[in-house]
């Protein structure tokens, strides 16, 4: 049974009284809204090419598919590097691409090619910032204002669907579309010199930087061995798939359904902003009577029938209306399944979950926004929305079987809480493998229970470097358990020790122990590497 929130119920812009919070918060808003701006010049431009149902929708593909190549390393990057810094270096580089579709459209030299190409260099760009960005976010305001803070993050994005479409359509109309791809450009500059205003946290002297391809690894093994983490990550999937059609398909609707203008589009993607800015007023509120599985179903309800709507309407009027709840409806989910990530993740791997979670995020959008825009200009707009009416549906419905699991108890902050091994031989840093004996006194009435109660232990050994693990009963002394493990090095063993567990960790060893007589017996085995040479 899924226990109802306990977070503070702080206010919904509580963390905006954080100076440094709010000026980067500000900063990303004024990025995003650029971005949206590109969104919906790119796509009026393809609009007046053959298959535009395609190539429209290929902008959103362009846009978030980069996240499938990108999600992980950049998360690595974003825990290995300063993140101020890499923040301000892919800030740069946005701001040079988007000055260049910018000056290619002024020169009236932008092809659908060039335009998808450099749209996917964006991405690229785009799928780098989130890791840093959102790891930053718990330095910046207390834990529990962090839902509070995953929401202005939320609601951040929907803020610039709302300005950023409205003010597109304007200057597409009267000025053409290099203007918006131009103040697009001066967006992601002033990004950069915000975040480079931004004073530097001095890195913990502890903390041992890790090699790049180790920290990748890690963060995977981390990601694929909590439960936790993979059903945050198929609730998520399972919205972001269905739901991703209405931006796909929402210009198609607009100009060919509706008949309405770049103007009309832009107003009925300020409409989807406007319920998202009213869902973050909602959030706390909802928060306080629902639980997030709950409120996920609502969601997800709300947000099948709006696309019901959307399929059967021709009135521009009454899609615009429709348009509101999905807003809220949308920032609800986002939020909640942000929160809990935020508040799952430790620090030490905190940016390599996000990338997880923002590459199921965006690939999930990328690849189900191809395939919608595919569905609909073979079988017009209509049919895909009720379509993904019933995977909303199923998705509410399968929330019986895979809910969301409660991540607010859990405290993820940093424990020490083995003995520190005092080693005859020691080991350099990169000799590995190393196999961890622990050895357990458990009558063997109480060996059921103890085996039970090792499968969590399992798998915080497995997250946190572990690449093999069991536990087995002694055939000589019935009494004893003995729990085996291999990490690669001892280096992986030592930022175990020192860097990666935490008090929620410990809580599930002390349950394991609870089962056994005392403290365990533990042996630390090295590699022994044969002499090749044949001397003695």
């Amino acid at each position: 049974m899924i226990r109802r929130p306990r977070l503070s119920t702080t206010g919904a812009f509580a963390p905006l009284r954080a100076t440094a919070f709010r000026a980067m918060w500000i900063a990303a808003l004024a990025s995003q809204v650029g971005t949206w701006m590109e969104t919906v010049g790119a796509q009026w431009i393809l609009l007046a090419h053959p298959h535009a149902a395609v190539t429209t929708a290929l902008i959103q593909t362009a846009t978030t598919l980069p996240v499938l190549f990108l999600a992980l390393p950049g998360g690595a990057l974003a825990d290995v590097f300063d993140r101020r810094r890499l923040l301000i270096g892919i800030q740069s580089v946005q701001a040079g691409t988007a000055g260049t579709i910018a000056a290619l459209a002024f020169f009236d030299l932008l092809n659908p090619i060039e335009l998808l190409v450099l749209t996917f260099a964006l991405g690229c760009g785009a799928a780098l910032t989130v890791a840093p960005y959102q790891a930053l976010i718990p330095e910046l305001v207390p834990r529990q204002e962090l839902p509070s803070a995953s929401a202005l993050g939320s609601l951040s994005v929907n803020l610039a669907r709302a300005v950023g479409p409205a003010i597109a359509g304007l200057l597409v109309a009267r000025l053409g579309p290099g203007y918006v791809f131009a103040l697009n450009a001066a967006s992601f500059a002033a990004f950069a010199v915000v975040m480079a205003s931004l004073p530097r946290k001095a890195p913990a002297a502890e903390t041992r930087p890790e090699a790049f391809l180790a920290a990748v690894r890690a963060g995977e093994r981390y990601v694929r061995f909590s439960p936790e983490m993979r059903r945050i990550l198929l609730r998520i999937a399972l919205f972001i798939t269905p739901a991703v059609a209405l931006w796909a398909l929402l210009p198609v609707l607009a100009a060919h359904r509706l008949g309405l203008g770049p103007t009309g589009y832009g107003l009925l993607l300020a409409a989807v902003g406007a319920g998202s800015i009213g869902g973050a007023f909602l959030l706390p509120w909802v928060r306080s009577v629902l639980t997030p599985n709950r409120s996920y179903a609502v969601c997800a309800a709300v947000y099948a029938a709006v696309l019901a709507a959307l399929a059967l309407t021709r009135s521009p009027a009454l899609a615009a209306a429709a348009l509101v709840p999905a807003g809220a409806a949308w920032i609800v989910v986002l939020s909640n399944s942000n929160a809990a990530v935020q508040l799952f993740l430790p620090g030490w791997v905190r940016a390599r979950g996000l990338s997880a979670y923002q590459f199921v995020f965006s690939g999930s959008q990328a690849l189900a926004a191809a395939a919608w825009g595919v569905a609909a200009d073979r079988l017009g707009v209509p049919g895909p929305l009720l379509f993904a009416v019933v995977l909303l549906v199923l998705a509410l419905i399968s929330g019986r079987w895979w809910p969301y699991m409660d991540t607010v108890p859990l405290d993820r902050s940093t424990k020490v809480h083995w003995p520190e091994p005092h080693l005859l031989i020691e080991p350099e840093e990169a000799e590995g493998p190393v196999v961890v004996l622990l050895r357990y006194r458990v009558a063997e009435d109480r060996q059921a229970g103890f085996v039970r109660a090792m499968h969590r232990v399992r798998e915080a050994r497995l997250r946190t470097g572990a690449l093999q693990w069991g536990v087995f009963r002694s055939g000589e002394d019935p009494g004893a358990m003995v729990e085996i493990y291999t990490v690669a090095s001892w280096e992986e063993h030592r930022r175990q020790h020192d860097e990666r567990l935490t008090a929620a960790d410990y809580d599930d060893e002390l349950a394991a122990q609870s089962y056994a007589e005392g403290e365990p017996e533990v042996t630390h085995l090295l590699s022994a590497t044969p002499n090749v040479s044949g001397s003695p």
